[in-house]
């Protein structure tokens, strides 16, 4: 059996990248449980410490409403991202090789001006006359790298 995994992403601001991903990944922000009226809550009825809480008031995760992609986790860390990821995030945006490439191309284009609408940054197209591919780099509002393909 696979093992389920979280993916957990260290930010200064879990909002505000629960919104960002939510929007991206067609995700919903992740509620807290058993009718707790915020996370805090739930993490001092679980014996969390307080200071371990600082910043814990909003929501910080989102999860797939089909209940198929892993859960995110936006942590909040108090130093800021320091160089380029070593693990990103492909967003496969087109359709796949069976879409003809310049649909391909107007469907990651589409969608990578969307997402600098919700806060997204362009860092670079991958694309190279004649081959059968186009990506874009991308980084959200915090400066975390993705690509669109």
């Amino acid at each position: 059996m696979a093992t389920r995994i979280q993916v957990t992403i260290d930010c200064a601001d879990p909002g505000r990248l629960v919104e960002f991903w939510a929007l991206a990944l067609h995700y919903q922000p992740q509620q807290p449980p058993d009718g707790h009226p915020t996370w805090r809550s739930y993490w001092l009825s679980k014996g969390i410490p307080e200071e371990e809480l600082e910043g814990a008031d909003g929501l910080d995760s989102i999860e797939d409403p089909d209940g198929v992609g892993p859960r995110f986790w936006f942590q909040q860390v108090p130093e800021s991202k320091a160089g380029k990821n070593r693990l990103h995030l492909d967003l496969a945006v087109s359709g796949g090789r069976s879409v003809p490439l310049e649909v391909r191309r107007e469907r990651v284009a589409a969608e990578a001006e969307r997402l600098i609408a919700a806060g997204a940054t362009r860092q670079r197209i991958l694309f190279t006359e004649g081959a059968d591919h186009y990506g874009e780099v991308m980084q959200d509002p915090e400066g975390n790298e993705f690509c669109l393909h």
